[in-house]
């Protein structure tokens, strides 16, 4: 794929981000600070891009029509749909934008469709399972999990999404956000917390973890990388450099789920600037240890099945 596709790609998902109408001033800021960041791992000026969508001096036309190859189209289309459907849903508006993008990008309606609804259902799966609901609450705020199987848990976890980084679908990618929320249930219920889903996207949203602009960051840098949209030999010839260009999704996790045991083995007795500093220094710590573990991620990826990503988020 070449740099132009890249650029229409990156555009036509910076317009799904918006297509709600609803951003905040927030989330404007932490898509802002996405494009800078992946303008750092390019030539293309993806900052130039995000005001260009912002503006609205870009069409929906103009970049579908940039767009030569059918495979060029059904990424860029798989990508929106991930995109619109990263905080769990699609609105009414975003769902009209994806029509309007299938038709621009002379898609067939019926596999569209099918993965439209794919990916909604991952978004949409529980956050627990039966095992998870029967476990005894806990006694005041200790975890009914040991120090060792709550290391575990989170780390399993965090080489669980690393791995799905490595993986060339767009949907492996909408994955590791549902997988995140299931991560701070389960933490959360061992303290004796029954969490629903929008309490979970508050906590991610204070800590600094926003669930649009992440999807967007991470399957940035794989299209900038080369490696989203590849199969087979891609995926073996791609997991190095992606895995040293990026590895946000092994430490984004692992730091997720640290604050997380903090914050309710406190009582949810944070502050918000206490969960946001704690959220960065776990970053940086676990940006470190990403190198180590690169191993177990790479092996866990070569184990994974794309076609059964929806199975993969309804057990873990």
């Amino acid at each position: 794929m070449n740099e132009h596709e890249q650029k229409a790609i990156l555009t036509l998902c910076l317009m799904a981000a918006f297509a709600d109408g609803h951003k905040d001033e927030a989330e404007r800021a932490e898509l802002r600070r996405i494009a800078d960041a992946l303008a750092g791992e390019a030539t293309i000026n993806i900052a130039a891009l995000y005001q260009d969508v912002l503006l609205r001096r870009v069409s929906l036309g103009s970049a579908a029509a940039a767009l030569s190859t059918p495979e060029a189209r059904q990424l860029a289309f798989e990508m929106a749909v991930c995109v619109c459907d990263a905080d769990g849903s699609q609105s009414p508006a975003e769902q009209a934008f994806l029509g309007e993008l299938r038709a621009a990008l002379t898609l067939e309606s019926g596999p569209s469709a099918a993965y439209s609804q794919k990916v909604e259902q991952v978004a949409a799966l529980p956050l627990h399972d039966a095992a998870t609901v029967s476990l005894p609450p806990a006694a005041g705020y200790a975890s009914t999990l040991s120090e060792s199987e709550m290391d575990r848990l989170i780390l399993n976890a965090s080489i669980l999404n690393g791995a799905l980084e490595l993986l060339p679908e767009s949907l492996s990618t909408m994955a590791i956000i549902p997988l995140q929320m299931k991560l701070v249930y389960r933490i959360g219920k061992a303290y004796g917390f029954e969490l629903d889903r929008g309490h979970i996207k508050d906590f991610l949203a204070t800590v600094g973890v926003g669930l649009t602009s992440q999807y967007l960051e991470q399957a940035g840098r794989k299209l900038i990388g080369g490696l989203l949209g590849k199969v087979g030999g891609g995926l073996l010839r791609g997991i190095g450099k992606q895995a040293v260009s990026s590895g946000m999704s092994f430490a984004s996790t692992y730091a997720l789920g640290q604050v997380a045991r903090r914050y309710y083995a406190g009582g949810r007795s944070f502050s918000t600037q206490v969960l946001r500093d704690s959220f960065a220094n776990l970053l940086g710590e676990a940006k470190s240890l990403q190198t180590r573990y690169l191993p177990e991620m790479q092996a866990k990826a070569r184990t994974l099945d794309a076609a059964q990503i929806v199975d993969l988020v309804r057990s873990a």
